[in-house]
């Protein structure tokens, strides 16, 4: 049998053709982006006039050889201005409009944190092959920088917004926290909103669980350093079995950040959250923003970047240990969808104007 002919719109096969070089250009400077951050070169960088590679170099106390070409691929890549007059010794500028999306202190204007994520994925993508075969998943432990990053992240999108926009999404809890209430912070990753609440509200109690035992002994140390150990526990935990193991009416408040669509049983998870809420206590989920149904995630800002996570990371570790594997964009339906089944009635969505990548639930029973 013979195939039937296609016509092929020449320009529309250019124009996709143009964007694939793009997407190719794109990604190389993505991971130039995480090495400039990682190493605080944009750091160095702004404020100051155009520099050579030596300069920038001796300055940072990095090797020469490689600033420069570090350097070529962000002159190339229009994240640096390059300044070629002396063509044996080009200077390279941050411009101060890009610092602002590139540099520390981190805010949610620091998009050069995002970028990390993939080296990390990119890492695991011949297990991701695997999986892709024969099923399966790619444990939590083959990731050994995630919860670094997540830590990064979630000081941009919780941390930098704590005070002024996070706790005031949950009338009265602020004053409740500074009376003195317990919390439970359920994938708690370093801890790092833990220990800050424990440092502004020390008549509260807090506990944090989580799979990662590095990641719960990096919580313990920072409580330890910032002198709040009496009242912040991280314990490592798996949660899989929460809906019968979790203490009944023990805590005021529970949070869950970017938590529960990679658990392997989530809905168990939200259903001992329900179990250990007490009657009048506040469930506060922070979780990816986005629609359960793929075509109304379209214009999704960082659509193709949030299913790609999900696929090499939130979905896989799920998965790996015989879970569900929501992913990561599970969308808003599914999420109110799986708190009801777990026995909630209240269900409010807020979004944070400076948090393009998560809602913000505040649940109660």
């Amino acid at each position: 049998m013979s195939t039937p002919a296609t016509t092929i719109d020449p320009q529309k096969a250019e124009a996709f053709a143009g964007r694939l070089v793009s997407t190719l250009n794109e990604t190389a400077v993505c991971l130039m982006i995480s090495i400039g951050h990682r190493l605080g070169l944009f750091d160095a960088m702004r404020g100051h006039a155009a520099e050579t590679s030596v300069e920038v170099a001796a300055r940072t106390g990095l090797d020469e050889r490689y600033v420069r070409e570090w350097l070529g691929a962000m002159a190339t890549g229009r994240i640096l201005e390059v300044d070629g007059t002396d063509p044996e010794a080009p200077r390279f500028r941050l411009p101060d409009e890009h610092a602002a999306s590139l540099t520390r202190p981190a805010g949610a204007d620091n998009l050069a944190v995002f970028a990390q994520y993939f080296p990390i994925l990119g890492a695991v993508e011949d297990d991701i092959l695997a999986c892709f075969k024969g099923g399966g998943g790619v444990p939590y432990a083959k990731f050994p920088r995630f919860h670094e990053v997540m830590a990064e992240d979630s000081g941009q999108s919780v941390l930098s917004s704590l005070e002024g926009h996070v706790l005031p999404l949950v009338p009265g809890l602020a004053a409740a926290l500074e009376r003195g209430i317990d919390v439970l912070d359920l994938g708690c990753g370093r801890g790092l909103v833990l220990v800050r609440l424990a440092e502004l509200y020390p008549n509260s109690r807090f506990t944090g669980l989580d799979l990662s035992a590095e990641a719960t002994a990096f919580g313990r140390a920072e409580a330890a350093r910032r002198a709040v150990s009496d009242r912040v526990t991280f314990v490592e935990r798996d949660l899989s079995d929460f809906d019968t193991t979790a203490e009944p009416a023990r805590y005021d408040l529970v949070t869950t950040f970017d938590a529960v669509h990679d658990q392997a049983r989530p809905l168990a998870m939200l259903r001992g959250i329900h179990r250990t809420l007490r009657d009048d206590g506040t469930y506060l989920m922070q979780d990816i923003k986005g629609s359960s149904r793929v075509h109304e995630n379209l214009e999704h800002p960082i659509g193709p970047m949030l299913y790609t996570i999900s696929c090499l990371h939130c979905m896989t570790v799920s998965l790996a240990q015989g879970g569900e594997g929501l992913g990561a964009m599970w969308g808003e339906q599914k999420a109110e969808e799986y708190a009801r089944k777990a026995g909630f009635t209240r269900f409010t969505k807020h979004e944070l104007a400076h948090d393009i990548q998560n809602n913000w639930y505040v649940v109660g029973k």
